[in-house]
């Protein structure tokens, strides 16, 4: 495994209506924990990102949260987690997930997990990194998204190797046997990010 000591999870910072979702975000909180895998995840005590906090604490994991003073302020960030942040905004937030984290996994959730994945994968299209993405396209999810990529590619805005660029897997199970999987990667130093 390409040194994955530390996950980012991009979900949601609601349940959602599939109860489906809300099972595996427990299951896979579950399985980070039993892998010693740190959750690194948006702060919130809410939606899938609370669910799947709490069961890594629950079965002994460790999780750092980080969450913009806005939403702390809003919302309330969960302050049991084994190190909680308070940042200014959301970039900062973006920033340090990343500095935290050594791959990323996109969950369900709505228009800021869909950003946030987006970013993620721009900055390694632009060789701001070489960390592993993974979508889980539980229940066919993230389907449109993967279907407005085949688009790019065929209107020719990007190359078929953006493809390449994140991994696709259909349940939480797959994950960590998929990072396992990778060859060892020299990642690029966290410092070339703006």
């Amino acid at each position: 495994m390409a040194h994955i000591k530390s996950l980012c999870v991009y979900c949601g910072s609601r349940a959602g209506r599939n109860d489906h979702f809300r099972k595996i975000a427990g299951n896979f909180g579950k399985i980070l924990a039993k892998e010693k895998i740190r959750l690194v995840y948006g702060g919130g005590n809410v939606g899938l990102m609370g669910i799947i906090a709490n069961r890594v604490m629950k079965e002994g994991g460790k999780v750092t949260g980080i969450i913009p003073r806005h939403l702390d302020e809003a919302e309330g960030g969960w302050k049991e987690a084994t190190d909680f942040f308070v940042v200014d905004n959301m970039h900062d937030r973006k920033r340090k997930m990343f500095d935290h984290s050594d791959a990323f996994v996109a969950l369900p959730g709505s228009i800021g997990t869909l950003d946030e994945t987006i970013e993620v994968i721009t900055w390694k299209q632009l060789g701001l990194h070489n960390k592993p993405i993974v979508i889980v396209n539980m229940d066919d999810y993230w389907q449109p998204f993967l279907t407005l990529i085949e688009n790019f590619i065929e209107q020719e805005f990007t190359d078929p190797q953006t493809r390449d660029l994140f991994h696709v897997v259909k349940t939480v199970e797959d994950v960590v046997p998929l990072l396992k999987s990778l060859p060892e990667v020299e990642l690029i130093t966290k410092n070339t990010l703006i």
